[in-house]
C-alpha cells in the first residue's frame, strides 16, 4: 500500500508502535523496519508514514492549533467538562500527565 493512502490502525497496533518508539529511537540503523517487525501488521513504509502523522499532530497540539479536551477524573469515570468547570477544577486537582504528554516525551528522544 502506497504513502498516498492511510492505512487504519487499531487501539493494539497503535500501543505496540509506541512501546516500539521508545525502544528504537531515531539512530538505530534499519528504525522503521524494526518499528513494522514490532508492531506486525504494517510495512515500514506505512510504519514511517504514521511517525509522521503523529508528529505533525503533537506539533499541532503543542502549538495551540489543536486544544487538549478537558476532562474531570473522579477515580472511576472521566467526563468531558465545560469551560466553566474546567475553570473551577483547574485550581483543585493536581495535574496528571496525559497520554499526549507521554507520547510528546517520546518522540522529543526519537
Amino acid at each position: 500500500m502506497g504513502s498516498n493512502y492511510p492505512t487504519n490502525w487499531t487501539a493494539r497496533e497503535n500501543k505496540m508502535f509506541e512501546d516500539a518508539l521508545a525502544v528504537y529511537d531515531r539512530d538505530t540503523p534499519d528504525r522503521w523496519h524494526n518499528l513494522a517487525r514490532s508492531v506486525g501488521t504494517k510495512t515500514a513504509e506505512e510504519v514511517k508514514c504514521h511517525y509522521q502523522k503523529l508528529v505533525e499532530d503533537v506539533e499541532a497540539i503543542e502549538s495551540g492549533r489543536v486544544p487538549l479536551p478537558k476532562y474531570r477524573d473522579n477515580g472511576k469515570h472521566k467526563k468531558i467538562m465545560d469551560d466553566q468547570e474546567y475553570s473551577a477544577e483547574a485550581y483543585k486537582a493536581p495535574v496528571k500527565h496525559s497520554r499526549v504528554d507521554r507520547m510528546i516525551g517520546n518522540l522529543r528522544l526519537s
